[in-house]
């Protein structure tokens, strides 16, 4: 998927005003010059970064279409998806959390000049955010699917939509969450690589112990 399917495909998928092109447009231009200062992403994929970045971000706001509340988007990096679904969704407040200090920094700098009041950057390890109740909890290349739950657990409701991009590892990873943790999951294939999938889960909970402890 060149630039121009990847504009054509997020047309087709959202209300995409000029201005939202527009910012993104903006965004790439900003992760392409911040990437020869720090390792973003990897350089063999900024040739495809519409597609590799992009679209794979901004397909999770097509599962996620219409969900309210807050979102959270854990070990943001490059602000991938975090940045993308800021563009896309004006309206819910979008809290990335990163603590590696450059990266941060770049996340303030990116919000602010993409004029993305809404998303609001954490410098913390996910371990040391305050509490919050998220609506929809992201991350993408951020920890294995077990570790994650028990990470972020804390911030699910039982209506939180978790949203989690994986390799080839996904089916693995999520037979494996599945020894310690309770949810109505399923893989979603990724319209950006066929050997991909997000999980989409709900109702995330710890698996009870015998004696009815948890």
């Amino acid at each position: 998927m060149d630039e121009a399917a990847a504009k054509w495909w997020l047309g087709d998928n959202f209300d995409v005003s000029r201005e939202t092109l527009e910012r993104l447009e903006t965004l790439v231009a900003m992760l392409r010059d911040e990437n020869s200062r720090q390792n973003l992403m990897s350089a063999a994929s900024l040739s495809d970064i519409w597609s590799r970045h992009v679209v794979d971000s901004a397909q999770l706001m097509r599962i996620a279409k219409d969900w309210p509340g807050r979102w959270m988007d854990l070990g943001s990096g490059g602000g991938l998806p975090g940045l993308v679904l800021g563009c896309l969704d004006p309206l819910n407040t979008i809290v990335l959390v990163e603590s590696r200090r450059l990266r941060f920094e770049w996340l303030q700098r990116a919000a602010k000049a993409l004029d993305l009041a809404h998303v609001t950057v954490e410098p913390l390890s996910v371990q040391n955010v305050g509490q919050y109740n998220a609506g929809v909890i992201t991350a993408r290349a951020f920890a294995p699917l077990p570790k994650l739950f028990a990470l972020a657990h804390r911030f699910s409701t039982e209506e939180t939509l978790w949203l989690l991009p994986k390799g080839r590892s996904a089916a693995e990873e999520l037979a494996s969450a599945r020894v310690a943790w309770q949810c109505d999951a399923y893989m979603e294939p990724s319209v950006t690589d066929p050997d991909s999938a997000i999980i989409v889960a709900r109702h995330v909970r710890p698996v009870a112990r015998q004696g009815g402890r948890r």
